[in-house]
């Protein structure tokens, strides 16, 4: 999701080539092969036999399992793990150089789902083999999907859902829960003219990937779909999110610190209390009962994100994945490791540990049943609407088309521009991107 342009990977690729034999650093690609053992998430072809070796795993802070998981790995396979933890910002720039120069950055590596389109394009993922059942239990891996090539196997859960504050609709006399974007609209309006709610709707606004992917999903909850199935932005679509999004603005019903301050700030008004609705990452849920998060326990719910004219049918998901590169010299043992790591008792213990979201469904809901999750509210049903806005899955000019995009709402917002010039700005990028 970080700035990469694919029109500088040629000159990272000299770069790096020139470097090469300096950097000794093993990249990776994500798993999904498939062995007979039913119970994990991935199952993997090919790794039957395999005893002992070693291999890399670079991830940020929040995708390492314990010394005790880990262990328990290595007793059952034989299999030894050199962690290398690196911050998010910096995994995928040290992909791009190792990759380019012919090397491994590790032998499994996270792969944000922002990446996959390059990552793709740039063959450095060894495309996965997943069972039907994994796929119909994991709706997560389209996104991690490329012309029918699964290219990491998601590890982390993070889709859209909506949450809005109960007693502030109380206290304005709102009865019922939002089902459109236009009752949400209307009950805004509400909140702020009965003095509830000075600022009620939570907009990343800033120039910056969060305003991007709210666009998106805006407009794909709104209306089902984003894109084109030749890449371009659909005109009807985006414009309806985009105009949405500067009525908010006008009447005032977004905080103006939104404009400018970071998108994750603007997400977190809701647990202040000074914003009443947000739609925006499943970790809301743990966060609006946890008292350190969260001034105001109790009265958040977690609700089905509102559409055109019910409830959407669709969700966007911006999973974390782990893969294995065409690099590695150690696929069938990093296939082994994903296959273990992905799997539904892995999942379950990575949300005790890691506080991680399962991406099997069977695993999520369990958690939620059992009550190790709380306050889930809709978060299961909506876990079953996840689909991709692209129709040919993440291009590998994401980051590019991103920024266009970001750049152009943000001008929105100050005022330098209308929706229709904004969304003149970015479709021009976008349609001279999706051309090349």
């Amino acid at each position: 999701m970080k700035k990469r342009l694919i029109s500088t990977l040629l000159i990272l690729s000299m770069t790096a080539v020139m470097a090469a034999g300096c950097s000794k650093e093993p990249a990776s690609d994500s798993n999904g092969d498939k062995t007979e053992d039913t119970s994990s998430g991935s199952n993997t072809e090919g790794n039957e036999g395999i005893e002992g070796g070693s291999i890399t795993f670079m991830a940020p802070d929040w995708a390492i399992p314990t010394d005790d998981q880990l262990k328990a790995f290595t007793d059952e396979t034989g299999i030894e793990v050199t962690v290398n933890e690196v911050g998010w910002d910096d995994i995928r720039d040290k992909m791009v150089t190792a990759a380019a120069g012919g090397q491994a950055v590790a032998d499994v590596v996270e792969v944000d789902w922002s990446w996959v389109g390059e990552f793709y394009a740039a063959d450095w993922l060894e495309p996965l083999e997943v069972s039907d059942e994994v796929k119909a239990d994991m709706p997560t891996l389209e996104t991690f999907t490329k012309d029918g090539n699964v290219l990491a196997i998601p590890y982390a859960n993070d889709y859209r859902l909506s949450y809005y504050n109960t007693k502030q609709y109380e206290d304005a006399g709102i009865k019922d829960e939002p089902q459109t974007w236009d009752e949400v609209y209307a009950n805004c309006k509400t909140l702020k003219e009965k003095g509830v709610c000075d600022y009620p709707f939570a907009l990343p606004l800033n120039a910056e990937e969060k305003t991007s992917t709210y666009l998106m999903w805006l407009a794909y909850t709104m209306n089902g779909v984003v894109f084109n199935d030749d890449g371009t932005l659909n005109k009807d679509s985006v414009l309806a999110a985009l105009k949405y999004e500067e009525q908010l603005i006008k009447d005032e019903l977004v905080d103006p610190a939104d404009k400018t301050s970071s998108g994750m700030d603007a997400y977190k008004r809701i647990l202040s209390g000074s914003a009443n609705f947000l739609t925006g990452p499943t970790s809301f849920v743990s966060k609006s009962t946890n008292e350190e998060d969260c001034s105001v326990i109790g009265q958040i719910t977690p609700i089905l994100v509102p559409g055109k004219d019910a409830k959407a049918t669709v969700t966007m998901a911006l999973p974390e994945a782990l893969g294995v590169t065409k690099f590695s010299e150690n696929k069938d043992a990093a296939k082994k490791f994903i296959e273990w790591y992905t799997s539904a008792e892995m999942q379950e213990a990575l949300n005790e540990t890691n506080t991680a979201i399962p991406t099997l469904n069977s695993v999520l809901k369990k958690l939620i049943d059992n009550g190790k999750i709380q306050n889930a509210g809709a978060m299961m049903e909506q876990a079953e609407l996840i689909a991709s806005p692209f129709p040919g899955g993440v291009p590998s000019y994401y980051a590019e088309m991103s920024n266009a995009m970001y750049n152009a709402i943000n001008k929105m917002a100050l005022g330098e521009m209308t929706a229709d010039e904004a969304y003149a700005e970015m479709e021009a990028k976008v349609t001279e991107l999706a051309a090349e």
